[in-house]
């Protein structure tokens, strides 16, 4: 009976796949003779559903690739037999070729060289371009570079023995990136640079043809250089648009004085022609990580040259070569001029990657839909969505609880890695990488790191922590500069300074602007003897770019939607390109792992093939605001939120402090990973972080520090004592509600005592915090100070945009909005009473308009939106909410709101505020009433 696999590494690199896994319906794994077919799969994250689609083309030109390389490539030239015996020679270099580089190098050669016969019935369809376009799929991690370099080098020897068969090959070859980084890293591209690829894989089978070599033609650029040249607004010569000839020279240089030219487009799924039919909106395009003008810009700019210099043909590379359509899959896209396929799985089968390892469970309650780990998408979970999501979010606000206990959890895991590493002898540390779905959310994690909120010490080294800031590193990639931010040059400096370089090479960084400064950053991280070497965690809102090779990405922690499986691809290619390449006894590569939260990557249920059609649509209604209505405006001031200014001496009445109970069901002390592959986790070899296993880390003295220094910024500059004073009376404050004061209760005697008490406390430290400061603000208020939205200090009906449902609703009478939609026949009831009251001279259902209130619940920040905002006839304005039930959520809801209230009043400027809330459809009248006296 033949042992299970120790791990999901089933296939040595260097041959044909001999075996691969399938998900079953029951959501696990099962071993599979033979290879994979050509396929992809189509992910729908939100509805937890995946289809796989076979691609037929793909899979019928493996077949007449092998058969032509088992009949010894009839039709090749001579110099191809001799490039193809070297390549597949494995003595020939230190680490053979993958047979995924192979496969791809030949099968663009079967499809140039190849005889007629083989390739009849193989028809690919282009983009609709003038000139042919073939695209080898390859993963993240199997080996782009040294493909190109194999087809520059078979491309350029047989123009140079071949000079009539200009259809087939040139020595003319213009090679594209997708930005600096990925140019740079392609410079090993120019056969006379110093590092070149073609020494360092051997490509040449002969010191003759590689002298031949040199004479190639490459040009290897960024694609915004494909970008046509901006009018000069102010010119006193108005020279017209530039022409394709001037064009093409100014691009192309030297190599302009070359015909039918060969290009490589690098990433090239940023390089596609968007159909006429195709309506990408600037919103969908920014979720899929999509830029539509360079997509388009690129495609335009390469027609150009075509139509001046003739391309013969083009060699597109990507590990997601997928167009956007504007369907909800955006998967659907997928060039159709693949001619050869090695996915994510087969690399991880193959082990030419990491193997990523996802949340499978944790020790808390799960999600209440989908029953998985609540650290498996972490972005789905309405109290991580709705806190970073919010605008003018500082960079001192606490992130919420959920994600502190992943940090804590994931940061656990990285802790024993880094220390593993140390005593293996690595000189840079492993890396934590974020990806975030907002500037706002970097700079909370960035300061969340830095300041001390993360649990772990290691992790608080400013000098070591890089937030890659959007702006600077697109300024950087297009060579432009960026204004201002002088701060965050001098935090790139300190990164160089604590790097440990030689004095010379420090010396020529830190003489670098902040743009290139950040590029030679972000390109070295992890690398021995540059600017990234000590590096440990990287934030970025992107991606990251393409070509960004860092090996030492160990754990990735996602905090973005991810609606589509190509997204989470994309994330997690980031973090897959493997430190070493040994090998264990079976002749396997020894598996390296990269841990991840958050980031979708197994998805279990499958959809089918087919479907019951969808129900037809509902009829919609128009909700507009009316501009011949604006005698019923109702405005409001936007506040971010409330500061609050406390007493110099702070003082709690625990008498009047409630319970706070801390639940252990929602809190993770552990959690599972296991290896993803096929869309489903292998739960034979799953890997478990047990923070209970730590007893010397969660002493009891550090948590209360924490929890004091937690309480301290959340007065940060509000406090006009002595801040010392304020430090020490905060220590004492904590101190007493953990120990003394009887507030605090673990409804667990399992958790109540020793270790698992202080690890539980530990992880809700930002409960405790709010819990407690709550009442201190209570008893020691000096004054409230009301922070506005500097974009849109106040909010009006009249600007209210235009938009349609398909909800229950009825026309409005004192309201500037057309209709009120109901979500409940409470609220329908009490529009009609405030249409025919004279007790209301206008209202407003805030509903799309904008109006919240932020509060804190479950150790995050809430957006609460109130039901109605009313304007009296005594000149009052009432906020008005409808429960039907209440909860200790609600309760925090109506202290925000109170709040609120109250710091409007106390500002002034905005007229009378009043709150209130009606529990009963007849409270309605009441409240009216009771607003309206005086």
């Amino acid at each position: 009976m033949a042992t299970a696999p120790k791990s999901v590494i089933i296939n040595t690199p260097y041959q044909v796949p001999q075996r691969h896994w399938m998900p079953t319906d029951s959501g696990t794994l099962r071993l599979v003779e033979g290879r994979r077919p050509a396929s992809y799969d189509i992910y729908d994250v939100r509805n937890n559903t995946r289809r796989v689609e076979i691609l037929e083309q793909v899979n019928e030109i493996r077949q007449r690739v092998d058969a032509w390389r088992a009949d010894d490539y009839p039709g090749v030239t001579v110099i191809t037999r001799q490039l193809l015996a070297h390549w597949h020679d494995q003595s020939a270099r230190q680490l053979p070729f993958y047979f995924c580089q192979l496969e791809a190098i030949e099968t663009l050669i079967w499809w140039v060289e190849g005889a007629a016969a083989s390739k009849q019935g193989v028809l690919l369809t282009g983009d609709g371009g003038p000139w042919e376009r073939l695209c080898s799929k390859m993963a993240t991690g199997s080996g782009k570079t040294a493909v190109m370099a194999m087809i520059i080098t078979w491309q350029v020897l047989n123009a140079q023995t071949y000079p009539k068969r200009t259809k087939d090959f040139s020595r003319a070859v213009f090679v594209v990136a997708p930005g600096l980084t990925v140019k740079e890293r392609l410079r090993v591209l120019y056969p006379g640079a110093t590092d070149n690829a073609y020494d360092a894989f051997n490509l040449c089978p002969s010191d003759a043809l590689r002298q031949k070599l040199n004479h190639a033609e490459v040009l290897v650029e960024n694609w915004h250089t494909l970008m046509p040249l901006k009018e000069q607004d102010r010119s006193v010569v108005r020279k017209g648009k530039e022409s394709n000839e001037a064009y093409t020279r100014r691009v192309l240089g030297k190599l302009a004085g070359f015909k039918d030219l060969v290009v490589l487009n690098d990433e090239a799924h940023h390089a596609y022609r968007k159909p006429a039919d195709v309506k990408i909106s600037k919103a969908e395009a920014d979720r899929l990580g999509i830029d539509m003008d360079e997509a388009t810009r690129w495609i335009e700019g390469l027609d150009r040259i075509h139509a001046t210099r003739r391309l013969s043909r083009c060699f597109d590379l990507s590990a997601t070569p997928f167009a956007p359509t504007g369907k909800a899959n955006n998967e659907e896209g997928l060039f159709s001029w693949i001619v050869s396929d090695f996915g994510l799985n087969d690399a991880i089968e193959g082990g030419l990657v990491k193997t990523p390892r996802v949340v499978v469970r944790d020790d808390a309650l799960p999600n209440a839909k989908s029953f998985k780990s609540k650290l498996y998408h972490l972005y789905r979970e309405p109290e991580v969505a709705e806190d970073l999501n919010r605008r003018g979010a500082e960079p001192h606000e606490s992130l919420p609880k959920l994600v502190q206990d992943a940090y804590t959890l994931l940061g656990a895991d990285w802790r024993a890695t880094r220390e593993a590493w140390r005593t293996a002898g690595h000189q840079s540390p492993p890396v934590m990488l974020t990806v975030c779905n907002r500037v706002e959310t970097a700079a909370r994690i960035e300061h969340y790191f830095n300041s001390g909120d993360a649990y772990w010490p290691e992790l608080q080294a400013p000098a070591r922590n890089l937030r890659v800031d959007s702006k600077v590193l697109e300024k950087a990639e297009l060579g432009e500069k960026v204004s201002g931010q002088a701060d965050y040059g001098k935090h790139l400096q300190a990164i160089v300074e604590a790097a440990g370089l030689p004095k010379d090479r420090e010396a020529r960084l830190l003489k670098l602007d902040k743009e290139d400064l950040l590029r030679e950053i972000v390109d070295t991280v992890g690398k021995p003897g540059q600017a990234g070497q000590g590096l440990q965690t990287v934030i970025s809102v992107a991606m990251l770019s393409e070509g960004w090779d860092a090996k030492n990405v160990t754990h990735i922690m996602g905090l973005r939607a991810f609606t589509s499986q190509l997204l989470c691809e994309q994330v997690i290619g980031r973090g897959l390109r493997r430190v070493s390449y040994d090998r264990d006894e079976n002749g396997l590569f020894v598996p390296e792992y990269v841990n991840v939260f958050g980031v979708p990557l197994s998805v279990f249920v499958d959809a089918g093939e087919g479907g019951d059609a969808p129900p037809p649509p509902k009829p919609s209604t128009q909700i507009e605001s009316l501009p011949t209505r604006n005698d019923l405006e109702v405005r409001w001031p936007n506040l971010l939120r409330v500061d609050i200014v406390v007493k110099p001496t702070l003082a709690v009445k625990w008498s009047e402090v409630k319970p706070l109970a801390l639940d252990p069901a929602k809190t993770p002390l552990s959690a599972d990973l296991a290896p993803a592959v096929g869309g489903v986790a292998d739960l034979s070899k799953v890997a478990s972080i047990d923070l209970s296993k730590l007893p010397e880390d969660f002493r009891e003295q550090r948590i209360v520090f924490q929890a004091a220094r937690k309480a301290f910024d959340q007065f940060g500059g509000n406090f006009k004592g002595n801040r010392e004073y304020l430090v020490f009376q905060l220590i004492r404050l904590v101190e007493q509600f953990i120990h003394v004061s009887g507030k605090l209760e673990i409804p667990s005697l399992f958790h109540s005592d020793g270790l698992r008490r202080r690890i539980l406390i530990a992880l809700n430290i930002d409960l405790v915090v709010q819990h407690l400061v709550k009442y201190v603000e209570q008893q020691n208020v000096a004054s409230i100070e009301p922070v506005f939205d500097p974009e849109q200090p106040i909010g009006s009906t009249r600007n209210m945009r235009t938009w349609y449902t398909t909800k229950g609703n009825q026309p409005a009478q004192k309201s500037q909005i057309s209709h009120v939609v109901g979500d409940s026949t409470w609220e329908i009831y009490a529009a009609t009473l405030f249409d025919k009251s004279d007790l209301v001279t206008a209202y407003a259902k805030n509903d799309h308009l904008g109006y919240q209130v932020h509060y804190l619940w479950g150790g995050s920040k809430r957006r609460y939106l109130p039901d109605f905002i009313i304007r009296l006839a005594n000149g009052k304005t009432l906020v008005l909410e409808i429960k039907g039930e209440d909860s200790p959520q609600n309760a925090a809801k109506r202290d925000a709101l109170k709040l609120w209230v109250d710091a409007v009043n106390a500002k002034g400027g905005f007229g009378s505020w009043c709150w209130d809330v009606a529990f009963q459809p007849a409270e309605i009248q009441d409240i009216l009433h009771r607003h309206s006296e005086g």
